[in-house]
């Protein structure tokens, strides 16, 4: 039972569930309300009066102390269990077998931690592959990078068209996470100690929803660090106008990209942004 939910039935107010909103009387004072008029959100307390446009917090309005952390943990379980509600996911492919090595001077143990893997089958023949987790931890889809050159595709995603998730899921570094485009420009970060880092594919899969989803996690800033090219300017912009005002700073480098970083490039980097 959600807080919402028990405030209400605390203060002995009549309310039907409505999808993920409670329909209740109008809290208005000064509204007689015959029919269940107002709408709550039933995580983060937000009402919504359709009749008399009344609007405000349910914990506010009973002068009720109720942490954002609190609703933002309550939030987040609910979209979990709507993904995992919403199919099983993906499976490994059967008879992968795991990937062991140091390409592009990436650590071992860092392929081992994302379940980098081989396969003969056609998607992912000759290809370092990944599988790509959503926030319930389901397999949404594989990318495999071309190891050797030789394929036509550099990246394969499989299956294809898939809409991904920023990934991995990440612990904010002082609420703050590292968005990079791609996911060798977060293994790289990952292995040499700045695991906040999240990739999102590309800056085209980046949305007002992802940015939203980040924030109910609790994340409170944005460290952009894409290439140093005018690809890269372009993508920090795009990123910049859909985050209005939410904190943002852009890390631009001399040259190259983050994938490219060697570990006392990444140490600095981590001492300048983090202390």
């Amino acid at each position: 039972m959600s807080a919402v939910i028990e405030l209400l039935e605390e203060r002995g107010v009549y309310y039907r569930l409505s999808g993920r909103d409670i329909l209740v009387h109008c809290l208005n004072p000064d509204h007689e309300d015959r029919s269940p008029s107002m709408r709550i959100d039933r995580v983060l307390g937000v009402f919504h009066c359709f009749s008399c446009g009344h609007k405000g917090s349910v914990f506010r309005h009973y002068d009720v102390e109720y942490s954002e952390l609190e609703i933002r943990r309550e939030n987040i379980k609910r979209i979990i269990s709507t993904i995992r509600s919403s199919g099983i996911g993906l499976s490994m492919p059967e008879g992968y077998m795991p990937y062991i090595g140091n390409w592009r001077g990436i650590k071992p143990e860092i392929y081992k931690k994302f379940n980098a893997f081989r396969h003969h089958d056609k998607h992912f023949v000759g290809r370092i592959n990944f599988p790509i987790k959503d926030a319930g931890d389901r397999i949404v889809a594989f990318q495999g990078r071309d190891e050797m050159g030789t394929l036509d595709d550099k990246y394969m995603f499989y299956p294809s068209g898939v809409k991904l998730p920023l990934f991995p899921q990440v612990r904010p570094l002082q609420g703050r996470v590292i968005l990079v485009e791609g996911i060798f420009d977060m293994l790289n970060l990952h292995d040499k100690g700045l695991d906040n880092a999240i990739c999102c594919f590309g800056v085209k899969n980046f949305n007002e929803t992802k940015l939203n989803f980040l924030k109910i996690s609790g994340v409170t800033g944005l460290d952009l660090l894409f290439d140093a090219d005018q690809a890269g300017e372009a993508g920090a912009e795009h990123v910049k106008k859909l985050t209005n005002n939410f904190p943002v700073r852009v890390i631009k480098l001399r040259s190259g990209d983050p994938g490219s970083l060697v570990q006392k490039q990444v140490t600095g980097l981590r001492r300048k942004l983090y202390g």
